[in-house]
């Protein structure tokens, strides 16, 4: 009877024992089923095989797959002690908490997602309906029947266009149709394309090519290997007379400026919130490229030095009252510029009439300097030829040396030629019968053309063959155009010896007055005779003021010519200052003035021996002749010299 006890004992225990392994293994069922639900079929088991739990997840053993389920929960792949049956129960109550806590944290985590996103469409529709009433009220804007009535006109208009000016047609496109200016388009262009690029300033009288052989010689430079301008460089063309600079800094469009939002009022987003907008200048727009600035002579004085500022440092400086680095609602660009400025990396080239003298030093010192020279009657015939082909006319023989007598700018030449082809094509589309092809270009177009615009021949005075008596050929130049002088004199006995007289016109200068003077005294040196048995009358032509002491030497051969009837030669000319000693000194414009003798058909130029290396290199059908005394000079100027040698003794 105990033994048949104690069996049923253990049979009760096997039977209890065996409906706590299926409860825990139901329990097990039922937690992989919540883990299903929570992450997805899929997701479950791609998260067992990064866990290395999928061979424990499909054991029929139940403490390898509590295993399994601890790893799933905790992810945690280093758990690899498989439980005993008695720890089951325990380590199930901690997964069944730990997956109340997910879940728990999961529902308020989806709460809070549905309020974002709820608060996000709100957001979303507000801007929406925000941006639609700024696109009604855009629409709506400033205009009415009137405003858009004119914007079409305006576009009308823009349709409308004329073909090319002749002006357009006739530039030169390569340096190497740049007529008379071989010298200054070479020095031009090596200082350009060199590797270290020199800013420039280019010296010479209007409508020689200056602006021109700038342009081009930035081109050409592109094309050089060396060369420091990319494929994009600019080339910004401003005209300095019309750049001023304002002291309010309201506005500076060579070097920038900036608009403060309430008396300048900025961009409308930037002065609704109090921000200063800088707006960039030509200096910026030129950047890595050049900056020609024409007329640089005439730039106002405190802008110029600015811009030497600006040259210096490659950046340009903003500044503003308005402006506050901390303020978040600053767009970055202007942040930027506020800071670091903007870049001006960029070569300066200039372009001036005036004479060097007149330009700032501090300019000058900055720059290269490059002469042009002024044009002469044969490269101005020159240019007319190849215009006339650029047109595609015939021009009667004559017409280069016609239009030649009356400018010696290029550009002025091709004005004339164009105001000449539009005369002949008027005359032939009003002509009776056929038509020819070609315009033909006639002489009496181009006088016509002359007279029409009063013009008058350039050069009046010319060289001659036959010497007279007290006449001489002086030089002067004026704006880098250099012209032939007529000095005259005439002497008279005087009344009473010794009581002679010295006459000489006003309007010649002070300074022409002074080399009279210096002329009379060196007078007696040279002929050994007093001025003072003399009645002396000098007139220069024209009534010419003389800006220098350049004509002493030929006023003293106009008086020696009057005294003693000496004929001089009047296809030789002279410049020069004449010391008290007879010696002749350096003067200025030595190159100009050889151009405008050239011009006037004189055979050979005397020029001061110190002005020798100024005398321009392979001169053609004019000789310059260096000398340094008054005795030098009269052996190339009259005809029978020897009677001037003074008397021994005297």
């Amino acid at each position: 009877m105990e033994q048949y006890l104690k069996h049923a004992d253990e049979a009760a225990a096997a039977l209890q024992a065996e409906d706590s392994h299926q409860h825990l293994a139901r329990q097990v069922s039922a937690l992989y089923a919540i883990l299903s639900d929570i992450f997805g079929t899929d997701r479950l088991v791609l998260k067992a095989s990064k866990l290395e739990a999928m061979k424990l997840l499909k054991s029929d053993v139940l403490a390898e797959r509590v295993l399994a389920l601890e790893k799933l929960v905790y992810e945690d792949p280093t758990l690899d002690q498989v439980p005993e049956e008695e720890e089951i129960p325990r380590i199930l109550e901690g997964i069944q908490e730990e997956i109340a806590d997910y879940i728990a944290r999961r529902s308020v985590e989806d709460r809070l997602e549905r309020k974002i996103a709820e608060k996000m469409q709100e957001r979303h529709e507000e801007y929406v309906q925000e941006i639609k009433m700024q696109i009604l009220k855009e629409k709506s804007g400033p205009e009415n029947a009137q405003t858009l009535k004119r914007l079409a006109i305006l576009e009308k208009l823009n349709q409308t266009s004329l073909a090319r000016s002749a002006m357009e047609v006739l530039r030169p496109k390569r340096l190497e149709e740049i007529v008379g200016q071989e010298r200054a388009v070479k020095a031009l262009v090596s200082k350009i394309a060199s590797p270290f690029p020199q800013h420039i300033i280019l010296y010479g009288p209007p409508g020689v090519g200056k602006t021109t052989a700038a342009r081009l010689a930035l081109e050409a430079a592109k094309e050089m290997r060396f060369s420091p301008f990319g494929a994009e460089a600019p080339f910004i063309e401003v005209n300095g007379a019309t750049l001023r600079w304002d002291p309010r800094e309201v506005t500076n469009p060579l070097l920038g400026s900036v608009h403060d939002p309430i008396y300048q009022g900025a961009r409308r987003d930037l002065a609704d919130t109090g921000i200063p907008e800088p707006k960039l200048g030509l200096v910026t727009d030129a950047h890595g490229g050049v900056l020609f600035i024409d007329e640089i002579g005439e730039m106002d004085p405190l802008l110029l030095n600015k811009l030497l500022k600006v040259l210096e440092d490659k950046r340009v400086e903003f500044d503003s009252a308005y402006y506050d680095p901390h303020d978040d609602n600053v767009p970055q660009y202007i942040k930027k510029i506020f800071e670091e400025g903007a870049p001006a990396d960029f070569l300066l080239i200039g372009a001036t009439t005036r004479d060097p003298g007149e330009l700032n030093p501090a300019l000058r010192s900055r720059c290269a300097e490059v002469y042009f020279e002024p044009l002469t009657p044969v490269e101005i015939q020159e240019i007319i030829t190849r215009a006339a082909d650029k047109l595609g006319v015939e021009l009667e023989p004559e017409i280069p040396e016609i239009i030649s007598e009356y400018t010696i700018e290029g550009r002025k030449a091709n004005n004339i030629l164009a105001d000449a082809y539009g005369l002949a094509l008027y005359r032939r589309e009003n002509a009776r019968g056929r038509k020819p092809k070609k315009v033909r270009v006639t002489a009496s177009d181009v006088y016509e053309v002359v007279q029409s615009a009063r013009l008058s021949p350039y050069v009046t005075l010319k060289a001659s063959e036959q010497a007279e008596v007290g006449r001489v050929l002086g030089l002067a130049v004026a704006g880098f155009v250099g012209s032939v002088l007529e000095i005259e004199a005439v002497a008279f006995p005087a009344r009473e010896p010794g009581k002679g007289s010295l006459r000489f016109n006003d309007t010649a200068g002070s300074m022409a007055r002074d080399s009279v003077f210096n002329a009379a005294s060196v007078f007696r040196k040279v002929t050994g005779q007093e001025m003072d048995n003399y009645d002396v009358h000098i007139n220069v032509v024209g009534g010419g003021n003389i800006d220098g002491p350049s004509a002493g030497a030929a006023v003293l051969l106009a008086i020696i010519s009057a005294v003693q009837s000496r004929p001089l030669r009047q296809d030789t000319a002279i410049t020069g200052e004449l010391s008290i000693q007879g010696k002749v000194k350096p003067v200025g414009g030595v190159c100009e003035k050889i151009y405008g003798a050239k011009q006037a058909g004189v055979r050979a130029v005397l020029v001061p021996r110190d002005n020798a290396a100024d005398i321009p290199v392979g001169l053609k059908g004019i000789e310059a002749i260096p000398v340094s005394t008054i005795e030098e000079v009269i052996p190339h100027v009259f005809i029978d010299h020897e009677a001037l040698t003074p008397a021994a003794g005297q």
